[in-house]
């Protein structure tokens, strides 16, 4: 598990699964397109718009997966004093800020037919939409400053502070009344979707998991030769 701490270590790590791991995101992402678009059914009050779902919902939950991930690296970093945290922070940022853009867009477009308004200012997108603020200003950060040590700090901190967000967004829906409608998944409780949208549902989050994974592994082995290099 050192290559999840080591560059050298994640380098040759990451040479040996990125043909594997293309191939099986391939897979998942076709495979999850032929049963969201062709096997799916239509939903009887939502029709085929219920089909946004199989981008909105992968994206919402990587979105906060990344933000929980750059939490630990930043714990990992500041407190045990691991580099590899900060070349994490800063190589998957701008994923984790993709995946909620495309959330909210997502989101808004699945808005217009359910609610008649592309936005609405109830928790749970607000408290999104703060989070796609809080990946921007990180990427600022991380673009603002000179001293690397320094910006790599402050960017750090500021991940531990914007992770409150996260628990807002989780339990939004449960906390206050909004047009969004609760979890349909959860540990507690039998989901309730039905079986037929819930297999596309699982096919694409996990072709949207081995995408984030492919791209992100790309992203922290520039950033480490960036590094070594000092580019």
């Amino acid at each position: 598990m050192r290559f999840l701490v080591n560059p050298n270590r994640f380098n040759n790590f990451s040479d040996i699964i990125i043909k594997p791991l293309t191939i099986i995101a391939g897979i998942f992402i076709i495979t999850g397109l032929i049963f969201s678009l062709y096997l799916s059914p239509d939903d009887y009050q939502q029709g085929s718009t219920v089909r946004i779902m199989y981008i909105h919902v992968p994206s919402a939950w990587l979105s906060l997966m990344t933000y929980l991930i750059m939490t630990i690296y930043s714990i990992a970093a500041l407190a045990f004093r691991t580099p590899f945290g900060f070349i994490i922070n800063t190589a998957v940022a701008p994923i984790g800020a993709v995946f909620t853009l495309i959330c909210i867009i997502s989101g808004s477009l699945w808005g217009k037919p359910m609610w008649g308004t592309w936005w609405v200012w109830d928790a749970r997108l607000t408290s999104v939409a703060v989070l796609f603020l809080v990946y921007l200003i990180i990427i600022f950060i991380n673009l603002s400053f000179e001293n690397r040590v320094v910006r790599e700090k402050i960017a750090a901190i500021f991940i531990l502070v914007g992770f409150v967000n996260l628990p807002i967004i989780k339990f939004s829906v449960d906390w206050w009344n909004t047009l969004h409608q609760p979890a349909t998944i959860s540990k507690l409780s039998k989901p309730s979707i039905d079986p037929s949208m819930m297999t596309p549902l699982i096919i694409m989050t996990f072709a949207f998991i081995f995408i984030g994974i492919l791209v992100a592994i790309l992203r922290v082995k520039t950033e480490i030769h960036n590094r070594k290099h000092n580019i």
